[in-house]
């Protein structure tokens, strides 16, 4: 967590920089950018459940809007002895699930529609202890957090797109900055932002997967449910404007990589494969005494 702290400040500071040059004053925009991190670092860790809530489109439901997946909530929380989280629903037919929350007190597990629909209760029942085995971890916090931040480095750098074009690009600047250092600001902030997704670490996901097997005993379920998720996330791949769909920066949070083959970061993807999943959970079978095909 101080990791990313310390990677988003360091970054915003270099970002303030590089716009403070382009219109006179770099300096003060480095400041700027010094305290913007502050501001982003503070809200991030209290409020990145509602803004990961926000970013992806969820809507948080009661029980009985939907009981069958609020049982296989309280049911796989009770399990794991932890509190009931909140439970949310996206509207949308690819097939995937996160979770969110500073810890077991504050999370929220929020599935897609299409996951509904596309799995088998006991299929379902794995997924979420997935998802539970993340909260349990605390892994959510620092999710949400490297989410929130992502999407907050991805807007500052259409801020700074829009500045240059009508800020001074094309001749208008009168304070004789260099708009290379503009550009190359523009140019960092997605990478940026992908750096900070990759302060996840791949070996979360597994972990998560362990868990979430031995707790429902169902390591099949768990690799039947992560194939069909992944073969569903080619063919169904979120985009940026997709009946206003989640935001890119929030690709760690969810059990399988929702926007594959829509940017860059199936290169530098935070998820392992999907093949490299199951392998493991034949593994977790083997050892439970229980069958994974």
């Amino acid at each position: 967590m101080a990791a990313l702290f310390f990677v988003l400040t360091g970054l915003l500071m270099l970002v303030g920089y590089a716009i403070g040059t382009f219109f006179g004053d770099p300096l003060l925009f480095m400041l700027l950018g010094l305290v913007l991190a502050g501001g982003i670092n503070f809200g991030s860790y209290y409020w990145s459940d509602k803004l990961v809530v926000r970013m992806t489109r969820a809507k948080l439901i009661q029980e009985s809007q939907n009981p069958t997946l609020y049982g296989i909530v309280r049911k796989v929380a009770n399990e794991a002895g932890i509190p009931m989280p909140k439970v949310g629903i996206v509207d949308n037919p690819q097939p995937n699930a996160f979770a969110t929350g500073r810890g077991p007190s504050k999370a929220v597990v929020v599935a897609t529609s299409g996951i509904l629909t596309a799995l088998t209760p006991s299929e379902l029942e794995a997924v979420i202890g997935h998802e539970v085995g993340h909260v349990v971890h605390k892994d959510v916090l620092t999710s949400s957090v490297a989410a929130t931040m992502a999407g907050v480095i991805s807007y500052i750098g259409n801020i700074a797109m829009w500045s240059m074009m009508f800020g001074g690009y094309g001749g208008n600047n009168r304070n004789g900055g260099n708009p290379l250092m503009m550009i190359a600001a523009i140019v960092l902030v997605p990478f940026g932002a992908m750096f900070v997704q990759l302060g996840i670490s791949r070996s979360v996901e597994y972990n998560a997967d362990d868990y979430g097997a031995k707790l429902t005993r169902n390591p099949a379920g768990l690799a039947s449910a992560l194939v069909k998720i992944s073969s569903r996330a080619k063919t169904q791949t979120f985009t940026r404007r997709q009946n206003n769909g989640p935001s890119p920066a929030t690709a760690s949070l969810w059990i399988v990589n929702p926007f594959r083959g829509s940017s860059l970061m199936e290169l530098f993807s935070t998820h392992p494969s999907t093949e490299h999943r199951v392998e493991r959970l034949r593994k977790i079978g083997e050892e439970m005494g229980v069958y994974v095909p």
